[in-house]
Order: C-alpha cells, then sequence, then structure tokens
C-alpha cells in the first residue's frame, strides 16, 4: 500500500501507580498525585485496570482528562460484572451503568474499550453474539471503540473471528503469553497486550524483540498485515489505528519497554 497515510500508533502500559517505577521511570522525589502528568508526557496511553473492579466517579475521569496531553488516551477495562456471567445475554445492565457512569467525560481522550473474559469462558457463538449486540456504538455523541481479550482455545476459530469482524470488534491480541494468540484484525483499529517482559533485558524486552514490536506496529498503521503473526482468517488490508500496550511480564520493566518502543517508531 504505497503511498498510504499511516493511521495512529499510541503505545503504554497499564496504570501508573506502581512503587517499583518511582526513581526509575518517575523522577526521584516525585509526588505521586504527579505521577499521571509525568507518565502521559513520556508515553501516549494507558490502560486502565481499575475500572475491572470499581468504577470511578464522573469527577474522577474529568480529572484524568484535564491532567495528560491533548493527543493522550485512556482505554479502559469494562467491569467484570459485565463479562464474568454465564449468559453474556443478560450482562446489558452492567454494561450500561459502566458506560453512562462518566467515560464521556473522557471526550477524545478515552481510547477503546477492554472486555476482558476469564480463561474458562469458552465460545459459544449465540450467547457472544448477543453479547456483542449490546456494545452501544457511541455515549453522549462520543464515538466508542469496543475489543475483546478473549483467553480460551475455543475462540481461535474462523467463526469467532469473522463474528468480531462484522460487529467491528476489535480481538485483542494477547501476545507474548499463555493465552491463544489470535492476531486477525477484526476492526478498524488494532489492540494488542504484549505480555512478555522479563528481568534478563533492561528494556524487558531484547533489542530484536522491541524492533519486531515497533515494526509489527507500524505495518498494522500503514495497511499492512505483519508477516510473523498467524492468522485464521483473510483480513481487509487497510490502515488501522493501533494501541499497543506493554502490560503484564516483568512490570517493572514495562514503562522502558513502551518507551523504547515509542523511539523507534518516531
Amino acid at each position: 500500500m504505497a503511498g498510504a497515510v499511516m493511521a495512529k500508533v499510541r503505545v503504554g502500559i497499564g496504570g501508573w501507580i506502581f512503587e517499583p517505577w518511582r526513581g526509575s521511570f518517575y523522577p526521584k522525589g516525585l509526588p505521586q498525585s504527579q505521577e499521571l502528568h509525568h507518565a502521559s508526557r513520556q508515553l501516549s496511553s494507558i490502560e486502565v485496570n481499575g475500572t475491572y473492579y470499581r468504577a470511578p466517579s464522573p469527577d474522577t475521569y474529568s480529572k484524568w482528562h484535564d491532567e495528560v496531553p491533548d493527543d493522550f488516551v485512556f482505554a479502559l477495562k469494562a467491569p467484570r460484572y459485565a463479562t464474568n456471567r454465564k449468559v453474556l445475554a443478560e450482562a446489558e445492565p452492567s454494561i450500561t451503568r459502566f458506560i453512562e457512569g462518566g467515560i464521556a467525560r473522557l471526550g477524545p481522550k478515552l481510547g477503546p474499550i477492554n472486555w476482558q473474559f476469564m480463561a474458562t469462558k469458552k465460545f459459544d457463538p449465540a450467547d457472544f453474539e448477543a453479547f456483542l449486540k449490546l456494545l452501544p456504538p457511541e455515549v453522549d455523541g462520543l464515538p466508542l471503540r469496543h475489543a475483546v481479550e478473549l483467553r480460551h482455545d475455543s475462540f481461535a476459530v474462523p467463526e469467532a473471528v469473522g463474528m468480531m469482524t462484522r460487529h467491528n470488534v476489535a480481538i485483542i491480541c494477547g501476545a507474548d503469553s499463555e493465552h491463544p494468540l489470535i492476531a486477525d484484525p477484526t476492526a478498524d483499529f488494532v489492540y494488542v497486550r504484549a505480555m512478555g517482559t522479563t528481568d534478563a533485558h533492561e528494556e524487558g524486552y531484547s533489542t530484536q524483540a522491541l524492533d519486531d514490536w515497533a515494526r509489527r506496529a507500524k505495518s498494522w498503521a500503514e495497511g499492512h498485515l505483519p508477516q510473523d503473526m498467524p492468522l485464521l482468517t483473510k483480513p481487509e488490508r487497510k490502515p488501522r489505528d493501533v494501541y499497543l500496550y506493554v502490560i503484564s511480564g516483568e512490570k517493572a520493566r514495562n514503562p522502558a519497554a513502551a518507551v523504547s518502543i515509542i523511539n523507534r517508531l518516531r
């Protein structure tokens, strides 16, 4: 796709409060109240894990909005009450409470929503499609981007990939982990959780692995499909925004890995 406009690539980590980051990612002596401000100037996105456990107040979302630069976005992990249930088709009340609970206060700084499923949740086509139909396309005029984190092998089939594609819902690429790797782009954006950092490398990943992640992100953004990522289907080739989070693994090293990938993309 020579000459194509490159979509936006955002790279970040999970959360911003973690004691081992103080004195390394955060300057020594930086007040905790200024950590989000600092992190949002080194990274281009953060995935908020706390929203999986409890809902922040609308004023908290407003506070986050005001602390970060204009081009920064938050990915939010949706509440477990919506996804950790036997019948997904009955999740509407939990979905509605979350969507209408103030996330619109983030405005254009709201990135994708991660609907994470337990590793024991199997693919039930009828029930899962009923769940997808409950995900609203917008709130208060703000377009929403939905992604699903599927951690059972039963989802690694073309039928599941096709279903997410029809609904423009991204399957999160859970890379370098014990979870199934489903790398097919199924939405107008790509969502990656790179979970393989270790303490064997100062930046969490080897130089080659960091090069590879930067290359893959650029490839997706330019409308290509990385040749080293396995596919179950034949996705459309088009530029897609990319959200790449270095998360889990050796958490103390994740900011260094994310910053290193950002530097490679410049």
